[in-house]
């Protein structure tokens, strides 16, 4: 290690006391870090570094500390980095261990800080919560009830409470009017396990829903081990809300944040904040995808308000950094800033920017490295390749993709295989052809492929997409994985064939996590309690 810059556990803990911009990554892979990490460390794996790195931490001052677990990824993350531009980049002294040794707490699982979060607020504002029995005798009674869930649309598809509609969570303050059939309905949130159902109930609290509200305890996952039966594949969903309903749901949201804290800005201040690049400064659109593609501020990522409060340090990796919030309804922006400052950051909502604001139109594209210039060949070239013999495709994506389906005959791996001491070794080919979804990630292995091997890589053009768009055959399963499916961390909450010992063992943790925010006291967290004019 050359002039490497070492970052200690005590500056990094006076930096997040003093709510300074900091990015502490871990760069081992997802199930790695799952096992333990500092609460407020973002995991940018090795793997995936160039396609993360740049929309994660933007600013390229930024102190970014990073850390493995002694297999000395870090190192390679550092080197990188600085060769994108990073200027202020440094080891964690010890790495992991070093964390830990120093006094450290360490958190399980993944999106600890919000999920810390929640449970703290339901300790403070005592959210009003139902047992699964007590919700399916309610459902079972003829009383007027209503279930919202408050998940991705894709997570309800998966399994659903009987009845249930999707809702996700920063649409809850925005639809629960029109959903509602009387002042009477009893509204009870759902999430799978706790975090976003409390966070959801309560939502609805803090903005002045008179009906009864209450989240479903433990949600999916407290319902299955209750015993009681699941939905599949539904697909419910709310509907365009009244503009009467929608008026009144503004004037709640712009009280709540402004009493958490919400700062307002304008669009001119935005673009000189940006323009200035001085501070970190993260732009969400929070709507619906459709309302997302259909316009949003230039330059505005799409994450649904829900998301952004549960997955805050995927997407907001620096802590300290300026998180900016837009919709065009007054009511999604807001509660879900008014979450966002309550969580320590400095949220900010964009000020009735006006329609002519959200004139950009389609997906948002993400800020990657410019990808090298390589030798690629088409699909129908390499069937031909692969018919002849002596051709390994190396497949660079995702475990779960690949075991969907892949090229006959491709091994997969993690980029960080090529890195790795005491690595096995790659399967003995005359040529490798690299690819992906896509083929992006695959790309920037190339280099590090060639110097390892010393043979000819190429790059496959356009990917697997590609690949299956010429109709060419597939093949599926785990045929040649060359390293341990380590790239995502199983979640107890997701699927449909999670142990009961599993999904126990989760909750149990969750209840657990204010205990180790007081340990940590890092966490800068200010919960209001809204009912009781706190």
């Amino acid at each position: 290690m050359v002039n490497q810059l070492i970052r200690r556990y005590g500056e990094i803990r006076q930096a997040l006391l003093q709510q300074q911009e900091l990015a502490l990554i871990d760069v081992r892979e997802e199930a790695h870090y799952a096992q333990g990490h500092p609460l407020f460390a973002v995991n940018i794996p090795l793997s995936k570094l160039e396609i993360d790195i740049l929309n994660r931490v933007p600013l390229l001052t930024t102190p970014v500390t990073l850390y493995d677990g002694g297999e000395g990824l870090a190192q390679v993350a550092a080197e990188r980095m600085k060769a994108l531009g990073y200027s202020n980049v440094a080891l964690l002294e010890g790495g992991l261990q070093g964390w830990q040794q120093a006094g450290g707490e360490l958190f399980i699982d993944v999106n600890s800080p919000s999920k810390a979060f929640g449970e703290l607020v339901e300790s403070l504002t005592h959210t009003p919560s139902l047992p699964a029995q007590e919700v399916q005798r309610l459902l079972n009674s003829g009383e007027s009830v209503v279930v919202l869930d408050s998940r991705r649309f894709d997570e309800y598809q998966t399994m659903s409470i009987p009845g249930g509609i999707s809702v996700p969570g920063a649409e809850l303050v925005l639809r629960v009017r029109d959903l509602v059939s009387s002042p009477e309905t009893q509204v009870i949130v759902n999430c799978a396990g706790r975090t976003r159902s409390i966070i959801g109930t309560q939502s609805l609290v803090n903005a002045g829903i008179t009906n009864p509200v209450y989240a479903l305890k433990n949600g999916t996952i407290g319902w299955t081990l209750a015993g009681l039966p699941l939905e599949r594949g539904q697909t419910r969903r709310y509907s365009p809300g009244s503009e009467a309903a929608n008026v009144q749901a503004a004037s709640s949201a712009r009280q709540v944040a402004d009493r958490a804290g919400v700062k307002r800005l304008s669009l001119d201040r935005l673009q000189q904040w940006q323009q200035a690049a001085t501070h970190t400064v993260y732009l969400f659109d929070v709507r619906d995808w459709d309302e997302y593609i259909a316009g949003h501020v230039p330059t505005s990522r799409h994450v649904p308000g829900g998301q952004l409060v549960q997955e805050t340090d995927h997407y907001a990796s620096v802590r300290g950094a300026r998180i900016v919030l837009a919709d065009d309804d007054g009511v999604r922006a807001n509660m879900s800033a008014s979450w966002l400052a309550q969580m320590g950051w400095q949220a900010y909502v964009l000020d009735d920017p006006g329609k002519e604001a959200f004139s950009e139109k389609g997906s948002w594209v993400a800020d990657v490295p410019p990808p090298p210039e390589l030798d690629e060949i088409l699909p129908a070239q390499l069937a031909d390749w692969l018919d002849t013999g002596g051709t390994q495709v190396l497949d660079f994506t995702t475990s779960a993709n690949y075991i969907a389906s892949h090229i006959p005959g491709a091994a997969w791996l993690q980029r960080s295989l090529l890195t790795l001491e005491g690595k096995q070794p790659l399967p003995p080919a005359e040529r490798y052809v690299v690819t992906c979804g896509s083929s992006l990630l695959a790309r920037y292995a190339v280099e590090e492929l060639s110097q390892l091997t010393g043979k000819p890589v190429n790059v496959l053009k356009g990917g697997n997409a590609a690949w299956r768009a010429a109709g060419l055959p597939l093949e599926q399963g785990e045929r040649l994985l060359l390293q341990p499916r380590t790239d995502r961390y199983r979640r107890p909450y997701e699927g449909t064939d999670n142990s009961h010992e599993a999904m126990q063992a989760y909750l149990e943790w969750e209840y657990g996590l204010i205990a180790q925010l007081e340990r940590d006291g890092t966490h800068g967290f200010r919960v209001i309690n809204f009912r009781n004019g706190d």
